[in-house]
Protein backbone atom coordinates (compact mmCIF):
# COMPACT_ATOMS: atom_id res chain seq x y z
CA UNK A 1 0.00 0.00 0.00
CA UNK A 2 1.24 3.43 -0.75
CA UNK A 3 1.00 6.43 1.41
CA UNK A 4 -1.20 9.30 -0.04
CA UNK A 5 0.89 11.74 2.09
CA UNK A 6 4.50 10.88 1.86
CA UNK A 7 4.40 8.29 -1.02
CA UNK A 8 5.82 5.56 0.80
CA UNK A 9 5.53 1.30 0.30
CA UNK A 10 3.80 -0.10 3.43
CA UNK A 11 2.60 -3.73 3.54
CA UNK A 12 -0.74 -4.31 2.19
CA UNK A 13 -2.03 -5.33 5.91
CA UNK A 14 -0.60 -1.90 7.22
CA UNK A 15 -3.39 0.16 9.26
CA UNK A 16 -0.64 3.48 9.38
CA UNK A 17 2.08 4.79 7.23
CA UNK A 18 5.54 2.88 8.08
CA UNK A 19 7.70 6.37 7.67
CA UNK A 20 4.84 9.63 8.07
CA UNK A 21 2.11 7.50 10.43
CA UNK A 22 -0.92 8.96 8.75
CA UNK A 23 -3.66 6.41 8.41
CA UNK A 24 -3.50 4.30 5.60
CA UNK A 25 -6.87 4.04 3.40
CA UNK A 26 -7.50 1.53 1.11
CA UNK A 27 -6.24 2.26 -2.28
CA UNK A 28 -9.01 3.10 -5.30
CA UNK A 29 -8.47 2.22 -8.53
CA UNK A 30 -7.97 5.95 -10.03
CA UNK A 31 -9.04 5.91 -14.17
CA UNK A 32 -7.48 8.91 -15.67
CA UNK A 33 -9.65 10.05 -18.48
CA UNK A 34 -7.29 10.81 -21.15
CA UNK A 35 -7.90 12.08 -24.82
CA UNK A 36 -6.39 10.51 -27.38
CA UNK A 37 -4.61 12.51 -29.65
CA UNK A 38 -6.79 11.07 -32.43
CA UNK A 39 -9.72 12.50 -30.17
CA UNK A 40 -8.50 15.90 -30.40
CA UNK A 41 -10.11 17.99 -32.98
CA UNK A 42 -7.13 19.47 -35.32
CA UNK A 43 -7.86 23.24 -36.55
CA UNK A 44 -6.96 23.65 -39.98
CA UNK A 45 -7.82 27.24 -40.65
CA UNK A 46 -9.93 30.43 -38.92
CA UNK A 47 -10.89 33.01 -40.69
CA UNK A 48 -12.84 36.30 -41.07
CA UNK A 49 -14.35 37.77 -44.35
CA UNK A 50 -11.73 40.42 -46.14
CA UNK A 51 -10.31 43.58 -44.37
CA UNK A 52 -10.05 44.93 -47.93
CA UNK A 53 -13.42 46.24 -48.55
CA UNK A 54 -13.05 48.50 -44.92
CA UNK A 55 -9.90 49.69 -45.70
CA UNK A 56 -10.90 51.19 -48.93
CA UNK A 57 -14.10 52.55 -47.22
CA UNK A 58 -11.84 54.03 -44.49
CA UNK A 59 -9.81 55.59 -47.03
CA UNK A 60 -12.86 57.23 -49.27
CA UNK A 61 -14.75 58.33 -45.88
CA UNK A 62 -11.40 60.50 -44.80
CA UNK A 63 -11.14 61.60 -48.59
CA UNK A 64 -15.56 62.59 -48.20
CA UNK A 65 -15.03 64.05 -44.30
CA UNK A 66 -12.33 66.62 -46.05
CA UNK A 67 -14.10 67.20 -48.90
CA UNK A 68 -17.47 67.77 -47.10
CA UNK A 69 -15.88 70.12 -44.40
CA UNK A 70 -14.08 71.77 -47.52
CA UNK A 71 -17.37 72.69 -49.22
CA UNK A 72 -19.05 73.29 -45.68
CA UNK A 73 -16.59 75.87 -44.92
CA UNK A 74 -16.85 77.57 -48.41
CA UNK A 75 -20.94 77.97 -48.12
CA UNK A 76 -19.88 79.41 -44.96
CA UNK A 77 -17.89 81.53 -46.04
CA UNK A 78 -20.20 82.30 -49.19
CA UNK A 79 -23.54 82.62 -47.31
CA UNK A 80 -21.23 84.85 -44.35
CA UNK A 81 -22.49 81.99 -41.83
CA UNK A 82 -20.01 81.83 -38.87
CA UNK A 83 -20.15 78.12 -38.08
CA UNK A 84 -18.12 76.44 -34.89
CA UNK A 85 -15.08 74.73 -35.51
CA UNK A 86 -16.26 71.95 -33.73
CA UNK A 87 -19.21 71.14 -36.20
CA UNK A 88 -16.94 71.05 -38.64
CA UNK A 89 -15.05 67.91 -36.98
CA UNK A 90 -18.60 66.42 -36.16
CA UNK A 91 -19.28 66.25 -39.84
CA UNK A 92 -16.00 64.98 -40.70
CA UNK A 93 -16.11 62.26 -38.32
CA UNK A 94 -19.47 60.96 -38.54
CA UNK A 95 -18.03 59.98 -42.54
CA UNK A 96 -16.19 57.41 -40.43
CA UNK A 97 -19.47 55.87 -39.08
CA UNK A 98 -20.42 53.58 -41.90
CA UNK A 99 -17.08 51.90 -42.97
CA UNK A 100 -16.84 51.71 -38.64
CA UNK A 101 -20.13 49.59 -39.04
CA UNK A 102 -19.03 47.53 -41.78
CA UNK A 103 -15.45 46.64 -39.83
CA UNK A 104 -17.75 45.99 -36.64
CA UNK A 105 -20.27 43.88 -38.86
CA UNK A 106 -16.79 41.95 -40.28
CA UNK A 107 -15.46 41.15 -36.65
CA UNK A 108 -18.40 39.66 -35.15
CA UNK A 109 -17.91 37.12 -38.05
CA UNK A 110 -15.71 34.47 -38.23
CA UNK A 111 -15.29 30.72 -40.64
CA UNK A 112 -13.28 27.87 -38.84
CA UNK A 113 -12.34 24.47 -40.89
CA UNK A 114 -11.46 21.37 -38.48
CA UNK A 115 -10.76 18.18 -39.54
CA UNK A 116 -14.47 17.34 -38.85
CA UNK A 117 -16.28 20.19 -39.44
CA UNK A 118 -16.63 23.92 -40.71
CA UNK A 119 -18.09 26.35 -38.23
CA UNK A 120 -19.41 29.80 -38.71
CA UNK A 121 -19.91 31.89 -35.95
CA UNK A 122 -22.13 34.95 -35.84
CA UNK A 123 -22.93 37.18 -33.87
CA UNK A 124 -21.59 40.10 -30.78
CA UNK A 125 -24.37 39.57 -28.01
CA UNK A 126 -25.89 37.06 -29.29
CA UNK A 127 -23.96 34.88 -30.81
CA UNK A 128 -24.74 32.32 -33.10
CA UNK A 129 -23.00 29.54 -34.39
CA UNK A 130 -23.50 26.82 -36.83
CA UNK A 131 -21.36 23.40 -37.30
CA UNK A 132 -21.48 21.66 -40.79
CA UNK A 133 -20.03 18.47 -40.62
CA UNK A 134 -17.88 17.56 -43.24
CA UNK A 135 -19.85 14.36 -44.17
CA UNK A 136 -22.47 16.05 -45.64
CA UNK A 137 -20.82 18.43 -47.64
CA UNK A 138 -22.09 17.71 -51.35
CA UNK A 139 -19.74 20.11 -53.16
CA UNK A 140 -17.81 22.98 -52.91
CA UNK A 141 -17.40 25.60 -55.23
CA UNK A 142 -16.01 29.64 -55.42
CA UNK A 143 -17.80 32.34 -56.88
CA UNK A 144 -16.19 35.83 -57.39
CA UNK A 145 -17.32 38.51 -59.97
CA UNK A 146 -14.27 40.47 -62.38
CA UNK A 147 -14.18 43.07 -59.24
CA UNK A 148 -13.89 40.58 -56.65
CA UNK A 149 -10.70 38.39 -58.66
CA UNK A 150 -9.18 42.00 -59.33
CA UNK A 151 -8.99 42.28 -55.24
CA UNK A 152 -8.27 38.53 -54.62
CA UNK A 153 -11.51 38.08 -52.56
CA UNK A 154 -14.62 36.16 -53.15
CA UNK A 155 -17.11 33.66 -51.60
CA UNK A 156 -17.27 30.10 -50.94
CA UNK A 157 -20.54 28.21 -51.78
CA UNK A 158 -20.62 25.07 -49.92
CA UNK A 159 -23.28 22.79 -50.91
CA UNK A 160 -24.52 20.79 -47.72
CA UNK A 161 -26.50 17.51 -47.37
CA UNK A 162 -28.04 17.86 -44.16
CA UNK A 163 -31.46 18.36 -42.96
CA UNK A 164 -31.98 21.76 -43.70
CA UNK A 165 -29.98 21.35 -46.74
CA UNK A 166 -28.85 24.22 -49.66
CA UNK A 167 -26.18 26.48 -49.56
CA UNK A 168 -23.65 27.83 -47.43
CA UNK A 169 -21.88 30.57 -48.13
CA UNK A 170 -18.44 31.88 -46.76
CA UNK A 171 -18.81 35.53 -47.92
CA UNK A 172 -16.07 37.89 -48.79
CA UNK A 173 -12.70 35.57 -47.99
CA UNK A 174 -9.65 36.27 -49.18
CA UNK A 175 -8.57 33.90 -51.31
CA UNK A 176 -11.17 31.61 -51.56
CA UNK A 177 -9.84 29.19 -53.75
CA UNK A 178 -7.20 28.54 -51.56
CA UNK A 179 -9.40 28.07 -48.35
CA UNK A 180 -11.67 25.92 -50.89
CA UNK A 181 -8.26 23.38 -51.79
CA UNK A 182 -8.65 23.07 -48.23
CA UNK A 183 -12.02 22.11 -47.57
CA UNK A 184 -11.67 19.84 -50.54
CA UNK A 185 -8.15 18.25 -49.29
CA UNK A 186 -10.14 17.46 -45.99
CA UNK A 187 -13.26 15.79 -47.57
CA UNK A 188 -10.77 13.56 -49.77
CA UNK A 189 -9.26 12.69 -46.21
CA UNK A 190 -12.31 11.75 -44.70
CA UNK A 191 -13.22 9.51 -47.59
CA UNK A 192 -10.38 7.20 -46.97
Amino acid sequence: MICQRCGARNPDESFYCNKCGIRLEDEQETVLATKNSEDLEKQIFSIRPTMLLIKIGYALAVLGAFFLVFLLHIFSSILGINIPSAFYVLTGLSMLLFPAYHHFRRNIVRYTLTDSKIEIDEGFIFQKTRNIPLRSIQDVSVESSIFQRFLGYGSILIDNASEDAGKIVLKNVDEPKKYADMILKQLRKLDR
